[in-house]
């Protein structure tokens, strides 16, 4: 596994053991947090930049599966972080540096030396979103519309590989996601608003695997948009990872906010 931040690598880890698989995890030392060497058989730490390391780790351990768990901020790619030469050949062959392109270039490298990428959401599928009303209160119509509104304009943006997140209020986009994530993105579409509510969407891109780049969601995410106003969450069922799931929900519940999954499209 290589572990980027947040809870997606501990869970999946911690379904590993329960399940009795032995993880080798590669934390990216800008990201990971220190949990995953406790859950992990073997752990090693490299540099986001360093994918001649990578390979070498993955080469010495024997493995030809990997799982990308966790993510890795966008702002830490144009950070100071130095590539190694590895690296730098994909970069110099990518026409478009935006995730796609440097993850599938990324997925490249390790598939020309017998390693592939495995489906990020294999150990977690029981935490996926639904589809139909998540928490007990159930979307008003100015929502749906908010909702059906917000997915029209993050699917067109999806294709672009721009940010995976929109803030819609009262028919009106308010925020797009871009590399501040989307905790950043409500809180800035917060002081837009004026007070009036806001309704966060999150779709998974037209991409048709789950490899990388997986939407999550959590308890964090309610409480971020507690702090904003935001009193809906729209995702794409099925392809949206609903970290310590009954945490969230509970907290959804408690704060009136209504989550609903949507079929991708």
């Amino acid at each position: 596994m290589i572990a980027g931040n947040g809870r997606f690598p501990i869970l999946a880890l911690e379904s590993a053991r329960k399940l009795g698989h032995e993880v080798v995890v590669i934390g990216i030392e800008e990201e990971a947090g220190p949990e995953i060497e406790r859950l992990g058989a073997r752990t090693y730490w490299i540099s986001v930049g360093q994918l001649g390391r990578l390979i070498e780790i993955l080469r010495e351990e024997g493995i030809h599966e990997v799982i990308m768990a966790g993510q890795v901020q966008h702002r830490v790619l144009f950070s100071s972080i130095r590539p190694d030469w590895r690296l730098v050949k994909v970069l110099l062959s990518l026409k478009e540096k935006n995730t796609d392109g440097l993850i599938g270039g990324v997925a490249q490298a390790l598939e020309e030396e017998g390693i592939r990428l495995v489906d990020s959401t294999s150990l977690l599928k029981p935490l996926l979103a639904g589809a139909g009303a998540l928490t007990r209160r159930k979307p008003a119509p100015e929502e749906e519309r908010d909702a059906a509104y917000g997915r029209r304009i993050a699917n067109a943006l999806a294709g672009f590989d721009i940010g995976q997140s929109v803030a819609v209020s009262n028919g009106a986009c308010v925020a797009v996601e871009a590399m501040e994530g989307t905790d950043q993105m409500l809180r800035r579409a917060a002081t837009l608003v004026n007070g009036r509510p806001l309704r966060l969407v999150k779709v998974s891109g037209r991409r048709h695997h789950l490899l990388f780049d997986v939407p999550v969601a959590g308890p964090a995410t309610i409480q971020t948009m507690r702090e904003t106003g935001t009193t809906m969450l729209a995702v794409d069922s099925g392809r949206t990872l609903l970290l310590d799931r009954d945490e969230m929900i509970e907290a959804a519940d408690a704060a009136g906010i209504s989550i609903a999954g949507y079929e991708p499209g």
